[in-house]
């Protein structure tokens, strides 16, 4: 059996935001993939992924979905018993989309009518999304199907608002001084946890203003520079989100990390920012000197995933 292979997912924009309709801006990040696969399940990671897949199917056993996107679970049940497993390398707990990939392979080998990623359309995007946050509601108690959509579609996303989402081109990458970048915490982190710590803060006033008046402006303003390749914009408005999330979103930034956010604010050789619902897993980095952030940032594990 070959089956295709799903790609993690990077949010660039709109952490939390997207929750309370900012714009967000995601890409497929082809370092880590998944792919449903048989054996005989005789490693305890092939054991263990079959087992959650076995309550992963009664799960959807019981959910109603509408009926163009129904799913085959018999024939998922069936192929459960005869020793399939998730094979993937997507770390749990990162925020790069593992549920999301999982998600993403099932419904593309059991979904009774098929869908061409390539020939989907704006509306049906929107009822794909639903569907996945149906799917993926499992692994996170709620989810806006926005993961596996990027999984699934294997193009970058620009969600425009809570209802509308479409495909969206971003600026090649290209060799320069300046680049995105992934930070490993060295922890993982748990989303449910997180989303919790974010509606609490929702209830207070003076947050739920903030997040609206400034957050979601600096962060819209963001993805707009970026998808115009209009760095220096770009940069003034990243340092205004860094500096939002420093004082806002502490509980989600990792201890481990709090001196170097703030350093990068201070020194503006680079800016830091929540990759995800943060706590744990990756931080992203952005700078306009990557060789000069590289070496203020001795000693963490970094991934560099765009170039400019």
């Amino acid at each position: 059996m070959t089956n295709p292979l799903f790609y993690a997912k990077i949010l660039l924009f709109g952490e939390y935001g997207i929750i309370e309709d900012s714009q967000g801006l995601t890409l497929p990040y082809s370092f880590y993939k998944g792919t449903l696969k048989f054996s005989s399940l005789d490693s305890e990671f092939e054991k263990k992924s079959n087992e959650h897949l076995i309550k992963y199917a009664k799960y959807l056993q019981n959910l109603e979905l509408p009926e163009t996107f129904e799913l085959n679970v018999s024939k998922f049940e069936e192929e459960i018993a005869a020793g399939l497993f998730f094979d993937s390398n997507i770390p749990q707990g990162y925020g790069v989309g593992s549920s999301g990939a999982l998600v993403a392979a099932i419904f593309e080998r059991y979904s009774i009518s098929k869908h061409e990623p390539e020939n989907i359309s704006k509306d049906e995007l929107k009822n794909l999304r639903t569907v996945f946050g149906l799917m993926e509601s499992y692994f996170h108690g709620k989810s806006s199907g926005i993961d596996p959509l990027i999984c699934y579609m294997n193009l970058p996303i620009l969600i425009e608002s809570k209802e509308s989402v479409d495909k969206v081109a971003i600026p090649a990458s290209e060799a320069g001084k300046g680049a995105i970048f992934l930070i490993d915490s060295g922890m993982t982190g748990e989303t449910g946890p997180m989303v919790q710590i974010f509606f609490e803060k929702m209830k207070t006033e003076g947050f739920r203003k903030t997040l609206k008046e400034e957050f979601i402006r600096y962060n819209n303003a963001c993805i707009d520079a970026f998808l115009k390749k209009d760095m220096n914009p770009f940069f003034r408005n990243l340092k205004k989100l860094s500096h939002w999330a420093y004082e806002h979103f502490r509980p989600m930034i990792p201890e481990s990390l709090f001196n170097v956010w703030k350093k990068g604010l201070d020194s503006n050789a680079y800016y830091l920012k929540l990759c995800g619902s943060g706590g744990g897993g990756y931080i992203l980095g952005f700078t306009k000197d990557y060789e000069k952030a590289e070496k203020m940032l001795d000693g963490f594990h970094k991934e560099v995933i765009y170039r400019f």
